[in-house]
């Protein structure tokens, strides 16, 4: 579809409070086209898109399409709601989120990132390096960016740098000039038939990259290798491999950062810092190097970029209070919860504990063991029942089971199956200087930040 085409226009986005599409409607409307949406309760992204223009309304009723003339909707909206159906009955002109983000993204030169874990973090620091190189660059994100404010903003360049979410293989309909893959795991198995097929779709992304493409890999994944291999595109690697463009040559991880030196193509060796924690965070910035390098930023301005970086909202957030540490993550992947755990028990005085609400059958049945090897340096595991998504059970496949599983590999684990029951049991065990890291979504965040509010946040 044509931007062009939207002018004048109303659409009207379902859904309109979730984390991506509010920042897809907020692109929108920087261009001024008219957008409403709906969504089935009131939230802090809700309220801030009325106030900057959105007519937002809560609840799904059909009544809601009068004077829309464009639905947009995400994987999440099912058929049967009342909106989407009413929108397919009338003959209304019904984009998937991914549709309308394809046409922004071939509206601009845009840098597209994608992968297992990480995707948010590689893409906002991407943006807040360019922000201070000076680019001015539009972007679109799946969380709320500390360094910019918000998840989505419109500039005047031309540069865009997008998150494009691999869960439901809808980045096909987006072409970016310049493509990173941070890495690639079996993950979102409510649609992937199993790893061949994420294979597959990672490869029909690559392959329908405009002519002349760069796209940047993990050289230290071997999914990431496995598509680069087959991608007809210029390659760019990034990693500690020998071979990688981009390679980490020195590491010094510190309580709230690190120091690191990366080898640079027609460069030679710098060195950088972060004032975000964890190895994982310095593999993430070997991607927002590679990236920015390729695309003309001075070191000098990369350093600066990078030494300011702040992260996401929810991502290893940490609220001190009462001599404990209270951490937020949004990650729920086994991969990325063992790098998560290896940061919080790196230097921490007292014990690690972890809150995690799985989410899916399919997911927990597929990852049960490396949910079990993932919070072996746990000192605990609080688990509570999982987020099933209206998928079908699996016979034999539940929260105790998962439970159990994890137990089995010898860890502490205390099975919590109403989420009212956290707090009771982790105030009544808490011990000095402990580090409590939820697991989940926006409702045990709510718990995280009730706990700190209990134990006294400083």
């Amino acid at each position: 579809m044509e931007l062009e085409s939207l002018q004048g226009r109303r659409v009207h986005f379902l859904g309109i409070g979730g984390i991506g599409v509010s920042a897809l409607a907020r692109l929108v409307m920087a261009r001024g086209i008219a957008v409403s949406g709906s969504d089935v309760r009131p939230s802090s992204i809700t309220e801030a898109l009325a106030r900057e223009g959105a007519a937002v309304v809560i609840g799904h009723r059909a009544e809601n399409l009068a004077g829309v003339d464009v639905v947009v909707h995400s994987t999440a909206i099912p058929e049967d709601n009342p909106e989407l159906a009413a929108a397919r009955a009338r003959g209304l002109p019904v984009l998937h989120r991914s549709e309308l983000l394809g046409a922004l993204v071939e509206a601009a030169t845009t840098v597209g990132v994608t992968g297992t874990n990480g995707k948010g973090t590689v893409a906002s620091m991407i943006t807040w390096v360019l922000e201070v190189a000076g680019f001015d660059p539009s972007f679109y994100i799946g969380a709320h960016c500390l360094n910019l404010g918000t998840n989505a903003r419109a500039a005047s360049s031309r540069w865009l740098v997008a998150e494009l979410d691999e869960s439901d293989g809808s980045l096909v309909n987006t072409r970016p000039r310049f493509a990173v893959l941070n890495n690639l795991e079996m993950d979102h198995l409510n649609y992937y038939r199993d790893f061949d097929h994420v294979l597959e779709i990672l490869g029909t992304f690559f392959r329908q990259l405009p002519e002349g493409a760069v796209g940047f890999f993990n050289a230290d994944c071997d999914g990431a290798r496995l598509v680069a291999r087959a991608a007809p595109v210029r390659r760019v690697f990034f990693g500690e491999a020998e071979d990688a463009d981009v390679r980490l040559t020195a590491l010094s991880l510190e309580g709230d950062g690190s120091r690191f030196t990366v080898a640079l193509p027609c460069f030679g060796a710098s060195r950088f810092s972060l004032a975000v924690p964890g190895r994982y965070n310095v593999e993430n910035a070997l991607a927002a190097i590679a990236v920015c390098r390729t695309l003309g930023v001075p070191v000098d301005a990369l350093r600066e970029g990078l030494a300011t970086y702040r992260g996401l909202a929810n991502r290893y957030t940490v609220l001190q209070a009462g001599g404990c540490r209270v951490i937020k993550d949004y990650i729920s992947h086994p991969t990325g919860i063992r790098k998560v755990l290896a940061t919080a028990t790196f230097g921490a005085a007292g014990r690690v504990r972890a809150v995690f609400k799985p989410y899916r059958y399919t997911m927990i049945n597929y990852h049960a063991e490396n949910y079990r090897d993932a919070f072996e340096i746990a000192d605990e595991v609080i688990i509570t029942e999982m987020w099933e998504a209206d998928e079908e059970p699996i016979p034999g496949v539940s929260t105790p089971w998962l439970a159990e599983v994890v137990r089995a590999g010898g860890q502490a684990v205390v099975y919590v199956p109403e989420m009212d029951g956290i707090l009771p049991y982790l105030q009544g065990t808490l011990t000095p200087e402990e580090t409590v890291i939820f697991f989940g979504g926006d409702d045990l965040f709510a718990l995280a930040d009730e706990l700190a509010r209990r134990l006294g946040i400083s």
